[in-house]
Order: structure tokens, then sequence, then C-alpha cells
């Protein structure tokens, strides 16, 4: 089936509006096999205009970030929109819902985008696969590349892997997951690809449009053919202007390739505190391509970190394992998710399960099963429609949970948590009443550069201490540290974190890795030293970490 947009005029004019202004894509990766599958004249063409349409609104929402960081760190709070009281107290409006192949999400798995995972991921028997290439990715061309490729041949049924043991490996599921796509957020850029624009600067790509783009142009047609359709997970949200971006790219990207508008669905991320408090907004802007609301726990968790780092000792987290679903703000966050979903038509997704399985010990891993069922079953309990988890060990667990309170029905909707009621406060009530103890601080230098050390060589979902690791758990542990300091916290057990303790722990974690030749410890640990240790707080740890350390050798 041909992937060029549908018809010819809309392609012609297109190109001319380029040609008139000037806007151009430069692939500046190295040449990668079977790239030219991907990286056609067309659909750069189309990436090209997505740029030229949509690139300088992006940087403006960016700017409107940095605004509103700012402004909570000099001591005022987010709160519920006072210009927009009108969508949130208009009861009649609702979304468009689930797409086909969406009705039913009581289990989605997630997971990279590399053959092996693809293949693991659709054999899951999980209800939805989030292909995600933003946490769960380093973001090396390769990888990025190749993840585009997986998912073309995945598409088609073309997908198969051998292992470098010779084990190979194939898709045998008779019903395999519906696909949802997570790009990288409106913060990332891409930097293999540069964008000229109108007044000639060379700019970084946006990493966004660069991944909806591709997937989007080379595969749209071939989903709808399947009976699915072009699903989206969208990730770093955090405010309704950047939804209404988001809404505008997909409406321009339906009209390009000639398919009905609206057949684009996306869920969105609530994983930044600014979104939870325009939970309503951002579902209005997105109405006609909206199918439900996540609970992203970990990066919400980072994001409280981030805007309350300087505002004093209330607002400092205890250790990483103490920041529990049940603690009061995340309680508020996740109640409030389910009462907006369903009062606008849309579905709630739980959070994720990182647990893996380790086979060498049933006693640990049957406790740790029992508390992922326990998680579980709160959130059907609560009302979602939903879950995620990391491990295909973990979808028949999470089924069973989801599967005792859904019965025959695809989703709760019907459940519209009228007795819910939160407010402005209990979303920033930060108090959990635990110390924060030595070991949680060393359990964060470790983690942290560990996955960084494994980030540098081109994995993004990583299985550490029997969890698995990605982008977002990485910032939790890194944040905490930098709060923890520039706090002047002590341990439970009384040390001070300084800069100079924490150093030690950076040296003992270097010394109990693994070393190997060519190992990636030393860069990592100055990455985390970047983030952690100097007074400025980057907004990402991934900025600094991609721009500079990560290369295409990797």
């Amino acid at each position: 089936m041909s992937t060029a947009p549908a018809t010819a005029p809309a392609r012609t004019a297109a190109a001319a509006v380029s040609a008139d202004l000037g806007p151009t894509l430069h692939i500046t990766g190295p040449r990668l096999a079977r790239q030219d599958e991907i990286l056609t004249a067309e659909a750069i063409a189309f990436l090209t205009e997505l740029h030229h349409r949509f690139g300088g609104r992006r940087h403006d929402r960016l700017a409107d970030r940095m605004r509103r960081r700012f402004e909570i760190g000099n001591g005022h709070d987010p709160r519920f929109r006072d210009d927009t009281a009108h969508i949130r107290d208009d009861a009649d409006w609702r979304v468009a819902g689930a797409g086909p192949g969406l009705d039913d999400r009581r289990v989605e798995i997630t997971g990279p985008t590399d053959p092996k995972m693809t293949i693991n991921a659709l054999n899951s028997g999980a209800s939805v696969w989030l292909a995600d290439l933003e946490d769960a990715t380093s973001p090396t061309w390769r990888n990025i590349i190749g993840g585009q490729l997986t998912l073309r041949d995945a598409i088609r049924g073309e997908l198969t892997h051998t292992s470098a043991d010779g084990r190979a490996y194939r898709v045998t599921a008779e019903q395999t997951p519906t696909i949802v796509m997570r790009p990288r957020g409106w913060h990332l850029p891409e930097k293999h690809v540069e964008f000229t624009d109108r007044a000639g600067r060379r700019l970084a790509a946006s990493a966004s449009l660069i991944d909806f783009g591709l997937y989007f142009f080379h595969n749209a047609r071939a989903l709808i053919d399947a009976g699915r359709g072009p699903y989206f997970y969208i990730a770093k949200i955090e405010s309704r202007e950047e939804a209404r971006l988001w809404n505008d790219v997909f409406s321009f990207s339906e009209e390009y390739i000639g398919i009905p508008h609206g057949t684009i669905r996306a869920t969105v991320l609530i994983e930044t505190l600014p979104a939870a408090f325009e939970m309503d907004e951002i579902l209005y802007e997105l109405r006609d391509h909206c199918a439900g609301l996540n609970a992203g726990r970990w990066d919400y968790i980072f994001s409280i970190i981030k805007n309350y780092r300087g505002r004093g000792a209330r607002f400092v987290l205890p250790d990483r394992s103490e920041v529990t679903m049940t603690v009061p703000f995340m309680r508020a966050y996740t109640e409030l998710l389910v009462k907006t979903c369903h009062r606008r038509g849309a579905h709630a997704i739980g959070g994720m399960s990182a647990f893996i399985p380790n086979r060498r010990d049933a006693a640990a891993t049957e406790h740790a099963l029992q508390k992922v069922a326990a998680d579980k079953r709160r959130e059907a309990g609560d009302g979602f429609d939903g879950t995620w988890v990391a491990h295909p060990d973990l979808v028949a667990v999470a089924r069973a949970e989801f599967d005792a309170v859904l019965g025959e029905r695809p989703h709760q909707l019907h459940r519209r948590r009228d007795d819910v009621e939160v407010t402005a406060a209990q979303l920033l009530d930060l108090r959990i009443g635990r110390p924060v103890t030595e070991a949680g601080v060393r359990e964060n230098v470790s983690v942290a550069i560990r996955y960084l050390e494994a980030w540098l060589r081109g994995q993004g979902a990583v299985a550490i201490d029997g969890l698995m690791e990605d982008a977002a758990t990485a910032e939790i542990s890194r944040s905490q540290v930098w709060q923890w300091i520039h706090q002047d916290r002590r341990t439970q057990e009384g040390s001070a974190i300084t800069v100079d303790h924490v150093e030690g722990l950076i040296r003992d974690a270097l010394a109990q890795a693994a070393r190997y030749e060519g190992d990636r410890f030393d860069d990592a640990a100055e990455i985390f030293r970047e983030v952690t240790l100097r007074p400025e707080f980057p907004a990402f740890l991934t900025l600094p970490a991609y721009s500079r350390y990560l290369t295409d050798n990797d």
C-alpha cells in the first residue's frame, strides 16, 4: 500500500508553500541501513510543513513553561484558571472517545521499540502496547530510525528478529495489542535533523514533530485498513495551550494525507503539576481527537519536586520508595483524573507497575506480585478503565484485578465519581511524615548513575534492582538529591546531605559498579554531578546528556 499523501494537489500545495518561504530540513545523522524507507522525500516534505507551521508555536509554549516555573518558584502556587471556568462549568461537552481497537484498555504494556521488545509486547496478551519513543528510549539516531522501521514492519506483519545467540523471535499472537505510539515531548530537540526557518536560522528540529510525523505519515492508512488507527500518547503537557498545539498538528496532518478529521486519537499523560490543574481544559482543546488521560505517576512526582524544589522544608519529599499512590497529593490527583475523564466520556488509565519478576527468587517475586495486584485492585476500585505494566509477566496479574471489577464491560465510564471533590490545597498537600534515610539517598545516586550509563549505551528502559527504570524515575532520583542538598536536609541517621556527602556516594557507586572496557560510568557520573550538584537545576537531565554525551557511535 502506498504511503504517499492521498491527493497530489495537497502535496503540491504544501510543497509550493515551502518553496515560497524557504524552510527546509537537513538530515545530519549518520546513514543507517533501510533509512530510505523512512526518510523518503515525501515524508521529509511533510516534516518540513510541520516545522514551518508549528515550530514557532512550540517555542512559545516552551517559553510559557519557563515563566510558569519561575512563578511557582517565587511563591505563586498553581490554581484552577479563572479564564477557563466556563469550560469546567459546562457539563454538556464530551470528547471523541475511543477509536476502533481502543474501547477496552484494561491492561497496557509499555516499552521501547527495538524489535525484540516489540515482539514481546505484541505477544504479551495486553490490550494496548504503548510503543515508547520517549522515556523508555535512549534517543540515539539508530534507535529513533530503527524504532520507526520496527513499527512499520510490525504494523504490516513483517517483523522478525534474530538475537546474537541465534534465537529467532516473531509475533505469534492471534490478537495483538492496539498500538499507541508515544513521541518525545515538546521540550526535546532532534539533533540529527536541522530546520532552516524563514529567517535563515538553522535550528535543531522538534523531536515531537519528527517522531509523530514519521509514524503518522508512513502508518496511518495501514492502521486504518487494519481496523484500528493512528493513536498517540502525548507526554509532558503542561497547559491547554500545549494541547491546542497538538490538536492543530493532528487536524493539519489528517487533512494533509486526506483522512477524516478526528481519525487520530490521543491519550494525554497528566504527568506535570500544572496539567493537573487543567485536565478539563486539555480534554476540551483535544476533544475531537481525545481518547483519555493517563496518570503518569513517576513524571508527576518529578514535576512536583522540580516546581517546588526551592520553596522550603514543607515541600521536601522523603525517600523515593515512600512516595506511593496512597499519599494525600497522589490520591487527590488520581481521583480528580478519574472524575474529570468520566464526566467527559474519556478513558482514565492508571499508572505504571515497574516490577520485574525474578525467577531465581520465588519468595521475593510472590511478595512483589501481591503488591502489584493490590495496586491494580485499588485503581480498578477507584474507577480507572485500565492500567500500565512494564513486563509481560504482569499482564495476567493486572488483568485479573480489572476483570474482577469490569466483568464483561470494556470500561467504567458509567462511574462518574460524583463523590469526589478535590481542591487546589489537596493537590499541593505534600505531607507524608516520613524521613529521608541514608539508604534512600544512596539508592537515588546509585540508580541514577546506573541508568544513565545504560542510557548512554542506547538503552532507555533498564532493569535495576528488580524495577524497570526509565528517564522519569532517573529524574526523580536526581531531583530529590538536588532538593535535599539545597534545603539542607539531614538523613534519619544524622548525616548532612551536602555536595561532599553526595560526592562520596558517587565514588561508592562507581566502585561498586560492574566496570568493563568501554563502559560509560565516568560519563554517567559527570552527568549526574552536572544535574544534581550544581546550583542550576536543568529542567530535564536528558537535555545536557543528549546534547553533549550521547554520541552517534552508541
